[in-house]
């Protein structure tokens, strides 16, 4: 998932268009893009799409952003988009392990109601100051955890601090890796607001991407290409990963843990993250 591209689910004249792009998920938004008198039509109209055979069809995955839980419209919000095709079920302002289980149970509750079907897993956001402090508890709270998904506006905007400072920035994203690493589940890199800077962009998914994350949320089209650019390994790293691999076999051939490759000496962190790449190739 190196592009995931945030679509507002009050607006379906933009889903088969986003559907037909080159972003890996597309996440549907009934949370901040859509106004109160609006969010049971786009519900309606999101849960439609993510089940229909288009999106079924397309090698992209479909995620949902629920509003919050305690909300007027998370209950509803569920019930709804339970269907055949959802693979990430999307949950805002989330801050302890409890809050993570609570949302396990009512997604329970209306699986055990009949006529759903369950999501393949959560997406939880860490986007405020409490949340970050217990993403780790978060990340391991259930096994339907499936990743956890950073969201600095929230996180800055209201305590005053710059989205400027690079800093700043990658002390949140390395605790949120490192949340995330605890659980053993994926990272996925925040929404960049400023649609015209595109150097901006590329300087945080670099270096979300150096600190593990396997992609970045784009809310217009144009960041997507930017991206699948960052998180896409290059013909160099791949090669890499594989003369690793190919000296592992060897290596472990001879009864050796550790061995010399390139001037670098390899052992089994190394080894396992070289697998890891090769694999994310597919």
């Amino acid at each position: 998932m190196r592009s995931k591209l945030f679509v507002p689910g009050g607006r379906p004249e933009l889903f088969a268009k986003a559907l037909a792009g080159p972003a890996d998920a597309l996440s549907f938004d009934l949370e901040d893009s859509v106004p109160a008198d609006a969010k049971a039509r786009a519900r309606d109209d999101v849960a439609a799409f993510v089940a229909s055979p288009a999106m079924r069809r397309a090698a992209k995955l479909a995620i949902v952003r629920v509003n919050a839980p305690g909300s007027a419209w998370f209950e509803d919000d569920l019930r709804a988009v339970m269907v055949p095709g959802l693979a990430l079920l999307n949950v805002p302002k989330l801050e302890s392990a409890d809050a993570v289980r609570a949302v396990v149970a009512a997604v329970e509750r209306i699986e055990s109601s009949g006529g759903h079907e369950a999501p393949a897993g959560l997406l939880v956001n860490v986007e405020t100051p409490r949340g970050l402090e217990q993403a780790a508890a978060m990340a391991a709270a259930h096994p339907r955890v499936a990743g956890l998904q950073l969201g600095l506006a929230d996180l800055f905007e209201p305590h005053g601090i710059d989205r400027g400072d690079a800093a700043a920035v990658h002390a949140a994203m390395f605790a949120v890796k490192m949340a995330a690493a605890v659980a053993g589940v994926f990272a996925v890199d925040a929404a960049f607001a400023a649609i015209d800077d595109a150097d901006g962009y590329r300087a945080e998914a670099r270096m979300s991407r150096r600190l593990g994350f396997i992609g970045k949320s784009c809310i217009h089209p144009r960041q997507v290409a930017l991206a699948n650019e960052v998180f896409a390994p290059s013909p160099e790293e791949v090669a890499y990963a594989r003369r690793v691999v190919a000296a592992a076999t060897e290596a472990a051939r001879a009864g050796h843990g550790a061995f010399s490759l390139e001037g670098r000496m390899i052992d089994l962190p190394f080894v396992k993250r070289a697998e890891a790449l090769l694999a994310s190739l597919g």
